[in-house]
């Protein structure tokens, strides 16, 4: 299809809370004047995805990631604005819609528990009516990608978390969609687990140009998965470009690592804010705005005991952490 694959316009997500004091007074008078207060899970969201991008959908708790992707999946009616997912308006949940896209959430199951997930995955042919043809040969190939072979034929009980995911990911892409909606799916898996389911989307994207969005707690899998990132706190998105410049449009210092000489004993406070120190390192961080002003005083000031110095971003898990803490709250950045 032509143009975006994803295209989301100011969309909008308000729930309406009844609340009430505690006692039965309060219980009774609830039963003929109930009180309510409007709580904004998404608020004015807009951003859009090309065909076979994967892009991450960063935020913390109750930020509104999976109220927006249960939106685009079509299971929430938005309160405003617009999208189109492959096309089609996903609150109306045609079916040819419905065979373009998935949602796989960490912490839910599709695959019933007391049965093989080979015979769950029969049942999902006939709902989404896959030719015999072409059901095996996605099968053998979602089996070779996530190594199910010893898998397919135990309950699904029987099966570790980390297996579990494994079929979950196969039953949620044997009928090929061209989306896929990821939220938390490495949640609770130990480290070489998520490292494999990883190396998976990687792999599936690249044979078959899906278009994926994923949310994640785990920077790793940010890091490993997506060159472009959205974030999004108290239901406002704060910054949609590349992970790469995420440091430089969201963080306001950056960082100064020196080596001195052992045994030289520097005052560094006047140079910027010590953050980390031992006896030969340390690390300051510094205004972005005058980093080279720092740098130069540090190398003139300390020519005789300086071996080495370097200029970093933060890393992008400690940015992360303070825009989700609220140290730096930058304006909403439009997609560019």
């Amino acid at each position: 299809m032509r143009g975006p694959v994803i295209d989301v316009r100011a969309l909008t997500k308000v729930y309406r809370v009844h609340e009430r004091e505690e006692g039965l007074g309060a219980t009774v008078r609830s039963v003929f004047r109930r009180r309510y207060r409007e709580v904004p899970a998404v608020v004015d969201v807009s951003f859009s995805l090309e065909a076979g991008e994967v892009v991450g959908f960063l935020g913390p708790n109750g930020a509104g990631k999976t109220t927006t992707l249960k939106m685009l999946s079509g299971l929430l009616f938005p309160t405003g604005g617009e999208a189109s997912v492959v096309g089609h308006v996903p609150w109306r949940r045609d079916e040819s819609f419905l065979r373009q896209i998935t949602l796989l959430m960490g912490n839910r199951t599709q695959l019933v528990w007391d049965i093989p997930a080979a015979d769950s995955f029969r049942v999902l042919q006939e709902i989404y009516r896959i030719p015999d043809d072409r059901y095996r040969q996605v099968l053998a190939e979602l089996t070779d990608l996530l190594d199910l072979e010893p898998l397919l034929h135990k309950p699904v009980r029987q099966l570790s978390l980390g297996e579990r995911m494994k079929v979950e990911f196969a039953a949620g892409l044997l009928h090929s969609p061209q989306v896929a909606f990821l939220d938390e799916p490495t949640l609770g898996l130990d480290v070489s687990m998520q490292v494999r389911i990883r190396r998976f989307v990687a792999e599936y994207n690249r044979r078959t140009g899906a278009t994926i969005l994923l949310t994640s707690h785990y920077m790793d899998d940010v890091v490993a998965l997506c060159k472009r990132v959205l974030v999004i706190h108290h239901g406002r998105l704060l910054y949609d470009g590349e992970l790469g410049q995420l440091s430089q449009r969201m963080a306001p210092y950056k960082v100064i690592r020196v080596t001195l000489r052992d045994g030289a004993a520097v005052a560094l406070e006047s140079y910027g804010t010590v953050v980390e120190r031992d006896e030969a390192r340390a690390t300051l961080r510094v205004p972005r705005d005058s980093v080279a002003e720092h740098t130069a005083r540090l190398v003139r000031d300390l020519e005789a005991s300086l071996l080495d110095i370097s200029v970093e971003d933060p890393p992008i898990e400690e940015v992360i952490d303070r825009v989700f803490a609220g140290e730096r709250m930058p304006e909403a950045v439009p997609a560019s």
